[in-house]
């Protein structure tokens, strides 16, 4: 057992935090001193994001509010965002976010759980595909995506659009079905949509079966895919890797996220990729006070999809070994499903649904989806 307090430092609120802040509410020990770091005070759930683009949902629907959570979990919130980490001396630095009196510039932690997501670096971002960070509209940060969002629908109501998605995995996919939709039913007739996959096959990340379901909705719905990659965005166009140029007035970036700079230096082991290296505990293998979940995570005894549905699953484990290390109990190891259920939206009222080789589509898969979407959601409102 500890003694005295212990201070335990939540730096991010994804979806496994937003489950660790819901157990720390049903009991949080007395000598646990918590704190939340996060720019915002909700979480836009990503598995609704679809949802909203085709106007299914509002943005509020997309939204967890944080502040009653972290009440009822006994934590202090500082709204603010990681600059840095210092794993020897146990510190966070903060880069301010909002008008907070007396933020500290630095946090110090016994624990440390690191939940922030899936970022897009800008500058790699603008090295790779010159003038995206200028030009397009990209899904990361969803916060951001969801608040421009409305504008695209605005200019798309005003004129026949062409928007392109660049990238052809899930996100891409959900993304080029609900943005269709939405602007084929609101904006004005002659829009034209394209789907720029980047090079490999459209959902390279599934079955065949499944691939060739996608392929017969995007033909269905009107959808031009290309299988290029993207080298260049610039006012109006989309550069390629053949040479050709695309015209386009809406560029969506559904692509590849990165590594946070800020792990960077902090003396944490790192993969290749910058991503924090953890084992089977969901733990840092090389500091044991420091744990992590989510798309800053990098698995090194297996592997999987960076999704939410993984994340999601990372909670409940997470939450669990949190509180067995402050109070020094056996950890339990988390071990992912090789294979789950993957619920792929095709707009509003239509999904394709598989697991492992297994898939099938229809009305009902899309239905199951919101169904899980919702309830999901509900459970973090009470």
């Amino acid at each position: 057992m500890h003694h005295g307090i212990k201070k335990l430092l939540l730096l991010g609120a994804g979806h496994a935090h937003v489950q660790v802040l819901a157990r720390l509410a049903q009991g949080r020990p007395g000598n646990l001193d918590v704190t939340v770091l996060t720019p915002y005070p909700h979480q836009t759930y990503s598995g609704m994001t679809p949802g909203f683009v085709a106007g299914h949902y509002s943005e509020a629907d997309c939204r967890i509010a944080l502040e009653p959570l972290m009440q009822a979990a006994g934590a202090r919130w500082v709204q603010g965002r990681c600059n840095g980490i210092d794993a020897a001396a146990r510190t966070v630095s903060v880069l301010s976010s909002g008008a907070t009196p007396g933020k500290p510039a630095t946090l110090p932690y016994d624990l440390l759980s690191i939940d922030t997501g899936a970022v897009l670096d800008r500058a790699r971002l603008e090295a790779d595909m010159p003038g995206a960070a200028t030009h397009a509209l990209a899904v990361r940060p969803i916060e951001a995506f969801t608040t421009l969002w409305p504008q695209v629908m605005e200019l798309a109501q005003r004129e026949a659009v062409s928007l392109a998605v660049v990238g052809a995995g899930a996100g891409g996919i959900e993304l080029m079905f609900a943005a269709e939709q939405a602007i084929r039913q609101n904006g004005q007739r002659g829009a034209r949509f394209t789907l720029v996959t980047g090079g490999p096959e459209v959902a390279a990340g599934y079955s065949p079966g499944v691939q060739r379901r996608v392929l017969r909705q995007l033909k269905r719905r009107g959808i031009t895919v290309l299988r290029e990659a993207c080298t260049g965005v610039s006012e109006g166009e989309l550069h390629l890797g053949n040479g050709a140029r695309l015209a386009c007035d809406v560029p969506l970036l559904a692509i590849g996220t990165h590594a946070p700079v800020w792990l960077q230096g902090s003396g944490l082991a790192l993969s290749e990729a910058g991503h924090l290296q953890v084992n089977e505990y969901q733990q840092s293998t090389s500091h044991a006070n420091v744990f992590a979940a989510g798309d800053v995570a990098n698995r090194i005894d297996q592997t999987h999809p960076r999704s939410g549905v993984y994340a999601v699953r990372a909670g409940p484990p997470l939450a669990h070994n949190l509180l067995a290390s402050h109070e020094g109990q056996p950890l339990k190891a988390h071990h992912p499903p090789r294979h789950s259920l993957n619920l792929l939206s095709c707009g509003t009222g239509h999904a394709i649904a598989s697991y492992g080789p297994w898939h099938l589509e229809g009305a009902w898969a899309w239905w199951w989806k919101d169904r899980i979407d919702q309830g999901f959601m509900a459970r973090y409102r009470r």
